[in-house]
């Protein structure tokens, strides 16, 4: 089988992975603790890829908005790091440019429910820039009806939701 590699899977990944099934399941406590594990060995400097994926998936398992907009915040300027080429590497087929509308909308839903709707509408605005990165697949109408609903949520009167 000369000439011939097979990609090995990311072991990172699987973990990240793996807290993101207890996170759908409801087991938020678990899927921070199997998270936080896998933070304590990326740090700060380990692989953005790694960084932003782990960061995306910690922040939707916060009960605290404020924890949530650390963890959103630190999957953006993870993102920022990631170039088409690692994310390609990793499995990922669209471009790191497909990563921002997701990334924007939780920002924008974090900043309007902390109350910051100046930044909310900032991060809605960004994220409907990047839109057209999107595949007309399952998950681009999941972030597209995400970002229409964060848009009516920003329009309608009245103090947001705690």
């Amino acid at each position: 089988m000369s000439g011939t590699t097979t990609q090995q899977p990311d072991p990172v990944m699987a973990e990240i992975g793996r807290g993101m099934e207890l996170g759908q399941r409801g087991e938020r406590d678990a899927a921070r603790r199997v998270f936080a594990g896998v933070w304590d060995r990326l740090g700060a400097d380990g692989d953005p890829f790694h960084i932003c994926a782990l960061a995306h998936s910690m922040a939707d398992v916060q009960d605290d908005p404020r924890e949530e907009l650390v963890w959103d915040l630190r999957a953006l300027e993870a993102a920022d790091l990631v170039s088409d080429e690692r994310a390609r590497l990793a499995g990922v087929a669209s471009p790191v440019a497909a990563f921002y509308p997701s990334l924007h909308l939780n920002l924008g839903d974090v900043y309007r429910r902390l109350g910051d709707l100046d930044r909310a509408r900032d991060h809605l605005a960004r994220g409907l820039d990047a839109v057209g990165t999107l595949g007309d697949d399952g998950y681009g109408q999941l972030i597209k009806g995400g970002l229409d609903r964060l848009a009516e949520r920003l329009s309608a009167p009245g103090p947001p939701p705690a």
